[in-house]
């Protein structure tokens, strides 16, 4: 596969635009590093599902490598089919809250053990939310409100996508193992930072290098003795000799969704949470990849292939699917920003799926260096989000205010939302935290018969622990609401930059293309 490079359509921040394509042993390398981007939180997911719903071992197993065959195909179907920007789709953890609570509740299926039951009716919750998903996005909805989005808006939002990580446990843990941590991060920053120079290897693949170093040390520290087994830096070898060798997941390998109302409507909240996430994710890819920010077209088919997919998610049985911010950070750090690279990715997600012992030498990676990987990562994409205010006036004390009360109220509102679910496991006769702040809501004078129901008390509850999606609320409405010129708040900047939507051309029109068809049947607005 020859190298080609448009220089045009090249910000300074990338080496390889979107359209590019790197040599193919070259693409292998990048695609297997954006896989390792993201391999913490695709793990993480299934295993929390798992173990809350009691699930046997080697099912875990399979359930894990299904999540991995859905992120391959959702992510080869979003870069070809859906908004073509160099995004992985991946385990949400914006659907994680209302999934959480559809397995803690106690549910049957006539001959099927407890686990299963609680799966299939996880299943139905997601198709029935992702159908939504699918007729908001195809329809348009999304793309209307783009025109009452500045940057004043998207720079907070994306901020968050970064800031929301930094008190994940592999990063602040008290127990965690501090100096592979440190070794990781400093791995990465002097590889991308300092010998980005010398040679292109280091330029290139910073991350790959950088986990690379810190497994070997890890592994050599725990056949040595050095690092002993139970710290969180340990490897265990024998969890590799363990497992089916090779297993191919299939729609419905579960059995028949199950659905309920009351279900679907607290999962549509975090499909909700997850739209406004991968919203703020385009910004940040086409920021980061120098292009222009998304057009309306190429935010709703976007967000509509998302629906999409977590339909597939469903029928497959995994816990949904969304645009990871992870592949993001990986494009500030690696200056590659090819789609080209990305599918080559998904493909070797579609592989680790189907051959389980490549899974199992990836979830050997321990969690500190996850966690180094986070905070080099998660802070590129936190700067990127701020880099969106250069359009607007920063002279402007009410811009300043609409950020900053937005970047706070993201953090502390969320902060608020674990602190229920603390105070909850510690009362008896509370079954959760959405049940304590229900409680609450209901008691609120006047509007209390209207808050203490079941959909609103559930959609604040989910949504309310998002940081993005209640930093973008508050965005939102102040910066539509708070008197301010387009020149202010960046509109007239922005429209500059953004793309037409005629610069867009969706599936079914690069199919007609292709066979002269100046009108194709469908073109999917």
């Amino acid at each position: 596969m020859g190298e080609t490079e448009n220089a045009d359509d090249r910000d300074a921040l990338v080496e390889y635009g979107i359209e590019d394509r790197p040599p193919l042993s070259r693409s292998i390398l990048l695609g297997v590093q954006h896989y390792l981007t993201m391999i913490g939180a695709n793990i993480a997911v299934p295993l929390i599902l798992a173990d809350l719903m009691g699930m046997p071992a080697d099912v875990t197993a399979k359930f894990v490598g299904t999540f991995f065959v859905v992120s391959g195909i959702a992510t080869l179907a979003q870069t070809t089919f859906g908004n073509r920007y160099p995004i992985v789709q991946g385990a949400p953890f914006s659907m994680l809250a209302p999934a959480i609570a559809i397995v803690t509740t106690e549910v049957t299926v006539q001959g099927l053990p407890s686990w299963n039951a609680k799966l299939l009716f996880l299943q139905g919750a997601i198709i029935s939310a992702a159908l939504v998903e699918v007729g908001i996005g195809y329809f348009g909805l999304v793309g209307k409100i783009r025109e009452y989005l500045s940057p004043v808006v998207v720079a907070p939002v994306v901020a968050l996508i970064g800031l929301s990580l930094f008190s994940a446990g592999d990063i602040t843990s008290a127990t965690n193992n501090w100096y592979l941590l440190g070794l990781t991060l400093l791995l990465i920053v002097v590889f991308s930072q300092y010998l980005d120079r010398v040679s292109r290897v280091f330029d290139l693949f910073p991350i790959l290098l950088g986990i690379a170093v810190a497994w070997l040390v890890a592994a050599v520290g725990s056949a040595a003795g050095v690092i002993p087994a139970g710290d969180p830096a340990y490897l265990d070898f024998g969890e590799l000799a363990t497992g089916t060798l090779v297993y191919v997941p299939y729609p419905l390998q579960w059995g028949m969704p199950e659905f309920r109302i009351s279900f679907a409507i607290g999962m549509f909240a975090g499909v909700l949470a997850s739209i406004i996430e991968s919203f703020a994710d385009y910004h940040a890819v086409a920021r980061i990849s120098g292009v222009g920010a998304p057009s309306r077209r190429r935010i709703n088919h976007g967000i509509g292939m998302e629906g999409l997919a977590n339909v597939f998610s469903g029928l497959m049985g995994t816990g949904g699917s969304t645009s990871y911010s992870e592949n993001i950070g990986a494009i500030g750090l690696t200056g590659v920003a090819s789609r080209f690279v990305v599918q080559i990715g998904a493909i070797a997600m579609l592989i680790v799926g189907v051959i389980p012992l490549f899974g199992r030498v990836i979830a050997t990676i321990p969690g500190p260096i996850v966690g180094g990987l986070y905070i080099a990562m998660f802070g590129q994409i936190v700067a990127v989000g701020l880099s969106n205010l250069k359009y607007v006036d920063l002279d402007s004390s009410r811009n300043l205010f609409i950020v900053g009360i937005a970047l706070f109220a993201g953090m502390a509102i969320p902060a608020y939302m674990g602190n229920i679910d603390a105070a909850a496991a510690e009362m008896d006769a509370v079954g959760s935290g959405y049940e304590l702040l229900r409680q609450g809501m209901t008691d609120v004078p006047l509007l209390g018969p209207i808050l203490g129901t079941e959909i609103v008390s559930q959609t604040v509850y989910i949504v309310g622990g998002v940081q993005m999606a209640v930093g973008g609320i508050v965005a939102f409405v102040l910066d539509n609401t708070v008197p301010g010129t387009r020149e202010e708040r960046g509109l007239a900047d922005w429209a500059a930059i953004t793309e037409s939507d005629d610069e867009f051309r969706s599936a079914v029109q690069r199919a007609s293309d292709r066979i002269g068809d100046d009108q194709p049947p469908f073109s999917g607005d």
